[in-house]
């Protein structure tokens, strides 16, 4: 029997149109449809509710009844509260089927999307998959600091219970201490909340913040979960380009036009995921001049501030910025190689009058949750005091240094491949010449590759970039590795066409 997807995939190939064509088509009109949405209809993982139903009916130029082969079948009923008849001893009571909330629909991670989601039923089927998607360093090979684990054996016994809301005295001394380093200027203790990370964070920052309508401008490209924790608040994210002709810093002018009456706040990603690029002090104050002329809150993402090579220097945004209010995030997960710890912080700054009644927002969030992680919040001040381990792998020799000077070179030496050489973190984001390759659909790039080479990248798209023509790679992979992988996408380019 035709499904819902064999139906839109004949409508597609009829009218002539790609996934990607109709995500424009919905922009055109309005309508919030990502490429993912698009993906799991045409793969059959899902079917849309109503009235994306009948857009999707209205671009292919089919009947909505036809489309989604309504012929009583349970597996074709809407997303919408569906209510189906049971088969079973019931007598015919109806059961209802709960779905997702439709907060959702709008919220996309590709970085654990569709792609990964075929990574992960082949891993199944016992093939190997050389995973350069996500910046995880401990498969790597890369090793927590033994100081780092002595010391948190030594307090298990003391973490066995909650910690205060906003975290430890201990780590929030040193994390304190580690803001007046930074020259993060007017932070007392209270100022500071840890987390599960950073990502659980910003989704309580955006949550605290956002009424519906807001709008927010993040980086284009982005982590995506910036994107995604802004819809879930309701705001509105609006995306700003980063000039990749500029080694990816940010397009001021561009930020500038984008902001309105409804704007509250201007993310940064610094240093940025997923280009690797480092935005110099010059840039910083023109983003702060922006934010003070229309009185914005700043949000500054800096989890891989440790991890900055070539001698150059991180410079905190909130240190240029005493009479605005700014959240400055970062956390050890990188740069003391625990990702899986979960441990990181924000750091309140600046003009703490103006927000007043948003922080206490963020207090009240902050004690839902109860408390972080307490046996990771343990080891901040042994992380953030003495020797620092990460400096050994930035510099010529160390690992992370080399690894990207390899696959810088070895990936722009691939005819079609041009890159922006990163100054930070451990990720690169090459450019496809999208002609020569005829790529229209950087997700159907990234699976192909995936099926034929067994090597798993992040497609543009996965980081809000609108064109289909750049990928995200993780160089954390030791350079035997990195060659392998290297080889094996040259290898499938000599060949690839879309």
């Amino acid at each position: 029997m035709e499904t819902f997807a064999d139906r839109l995939k004949a409508a597609m190939n009829e009218q002539g149109l790609k996934q990607v064509d109709l995500v424009r088509l919905a922009q055109q009109k309005g309508i919030k449809l990502g490429k993912s949405h698009v993906s799991q209809y045409v793969s059959g993982k899902t079917i849309p509710r109503t009235d994306i139903l009948h857009f999707l009916a209205d671009a292919l130029q089919v009947d909505p009844d036809w489309l989604n082969n309504n012929n009583d079948n349970d597996s074709t009923l809407s997303d919408v509260d569906k209510i189906q008849t049971s088969a079973d001893n019931s007598g015919g009571m109806k059961v209802r089927e709960f779905k997702k909330s439709s907060k959702l629909n709008n919220v996309l991670y590709d970085v654990r999307g569709p792609v990964v989601d075929e990574a992960a039923k082949m891993e199944e089927m016992g093939t190997h998959v050389l995973k350069l998607n996500i910046g995880n360093p401990a498969p790597f090979g890369f090793r927590t600091p033994d100081e780092v684990i002595y010391d948190m054996s030594r307090q298990l016994s003391d973490c066995e219970g909650y910690s205060a809301s906003a975290g430890l005295f201990s780590a929030r001394k040193a994390i304190m201490q580690y803001a007046q380093l930074k020259h993060l200027p007017n932070v007392t203790m209270s100022d500071i909340y840890t987390g599960n990370g950073v990502s659980e964070l910003i989704n309580l920052t955006m949550s605290a913040l956002l009424d519906t309508g807001d709008e927010i401008l993040i980086p284009s490209p982005d982590y995506p979960l910036w994107t995604a924790c802004a819809t879930l608040a309701g705001g509105k994210p609006v995306h700003y380009i980063c000039d990749e002709q500029s080694d990816w810093y940010p397009d001021i002018e561009d930020m500038r036009k984008k902001i309105n009456d409804r704007t509250k706040a201007i993310v940064i990603i610094n240093p940025n995921n997923p280009t690797g690029a480092l935005y110099p002090k010059e840039v910083l104050q023109q983003i702060v001049d922006l934010a003070r002329e229309h009185q914005l809150i700043i949000f500054s993402d800096e989890i891989y501030d440790r991890l900055v090579m070539d001698g150059k220097e991180h410079v905190s945004i909130a240190s240029l910025a005493p009479d605005l209010f700014c959240v400055t995030f970062s956390g050890l997960s990188k740069s003391h190689m625990i990702a899986g710890f979960r441990i990181g912080w924000m750091i309140l700054s600046g003009n703490k009058n103006i927000a007043r009644d948003y922080i206490e927002g963020i207090k009240m969030l902050s004690n839902m949750r109860l408390c972080s992680n307490v046996p990771a919040q343990s080891i901040v001040q042994t992380a953030l005091g003495g020797h620092q381990s990460v400096n050994d792998y930035i510099v010529p020799g160390g690992r992370i240094y080399e690894q990207r000077e390899y696959v810088y070179k070895a990936l722009t030496d691939i005819p079609g491949i041009s890159a922006v050489k990163p100054q930070a973190a451990f990720y690169m984001f090459p450019k496809i010449d999208t002609k020569k390759f005829n790529i229209v659909n950087d997700e159907k790039f990234a699976l192909d590759l995936l099926r034929d080479k067994k090597i798993l990248i992040v497609q543009g798209s996965g980081f809000n970039w609108h064109q289909p023509d750049h990928f995200r790679v993780v160089y954390l992979p030791r350079i035997e590795v990195l060659k392998e992988a290297v080889g094996k996408i040259g290898e499938f380019l000599q060949y690839y066409r879309q």
